[in-house]
């Protein structure tokens, strides 16, 4: 007889692997969560960004109309670390001309520099006051003498802080040996100009609007112009969240309008 053949049949495991298609949904269901997270944060941070400078834009455009201080008064919230941003004060002193500093500047389309100038005031101090703009052919004092001023003089403008470093990467050194400034450096100003940093007040002043002889410097120079886009982020993120949520639920209908009928 032949021999009798033993079939065997493979068992078949109590638990089968999960299908590969499930983890695949899982994930993108985490990827998802996550980026419509990431969406909404940015814009309810866009949106308290916003909150905040209506409130600084506000805050600055009450300064600029409050009737001006002493320059006592702008000291004492310096050492307060309060923010002295365009707040109108009043100063009397006189004017170091022949240490006038240059600041690279455009004015109403014109090229040319604010001119800086150290107000010496009674107490042995300096005090550097943005003056005003001057054309690129009028940077050298010997072009405008008429707006040379001196002798005891009195100066109404906005306060401004010192800057702590340079702005950005992309702006230039300032060149010193020229006398031309790209950024605001005020240790560099003084420096430059032999005045010891313990005779030297912190801060700027931008002379208000007062005419200089011959019209140079031209006051009244301070830019208010602080870019507030902060809804037209906001809106950009809300808005690509919104569009992700349209484009998930359109992939789960689809999905289950290509399910076979049972």
């Amino acid at each position: 007889m032949p021999a009798r053949v033993k079939s065997t049949v493979a068992e078949v495991p109590a638990h089968p692997a999960p299908r590969s298609g499930k983890g695949r949904t899982i994930l993108t269901g985490v990827a998802f969560l996550a980026a419509l997270a990431i969406l909404l944060s940015l814009g309810t941070w866009q949106v308290e960004r916003l909150q905040w400078k209506e409130k600084l834009l506000a805050d600055i455009a009450e300064r600029r109309v409050a009737p001006p201080v002493t320059l006592g008064e702008i000291e004492a919230m310096v050492a307060r670390g309060e923010d002295i941003e365009y707040r109108p004060v009043t100063v009397s002193g006189v004017f170091a001309n022949n240490r006038e500093r240059h600041f690279f500047a455009t004015w109403r389309g014109q090229t040319g520099y604010y001119v800086y100038t150290p107000l010496q005031l009674a107490d042995g101090r300096f005090l550097f006051v943005n003056r005003g703009f001057v054309p690129y052919e009028a940077k050298e004092p010997e072009m405008r003498k008429q707006g040379q001023l001196t002798g005891e003089q009195t100066v109404t403008g906005l306060a401004r802080a010192r800057l702590a470093e340079k702005p950005s990467s992309i702006v230039p050194e300032n060149d010193l040996a020229k006398n031309i400034f790209y950024w605001k450096d005020l240790d560099a100003m003084a420096a430059s100009t032999g005045i010891a940093a313990d005779r030297l007040v912190p801060f700027f002043i931008d002379a208000g609007d007062a005419p200089n002889p011959k019209g140079l410097p031209i006051g009244a120079v301070t830019q208010f112009d602080l870019p507030n886009n902060h809804l037209q982020y906001a809106v950009t993120w809300y808005g690509l969240a919104a569009a992700l949520v349209g484009v998930a639920l359109y992939a789960v209908f689809r999905r289950k309008g290509d399910r076979p009928a049972p």
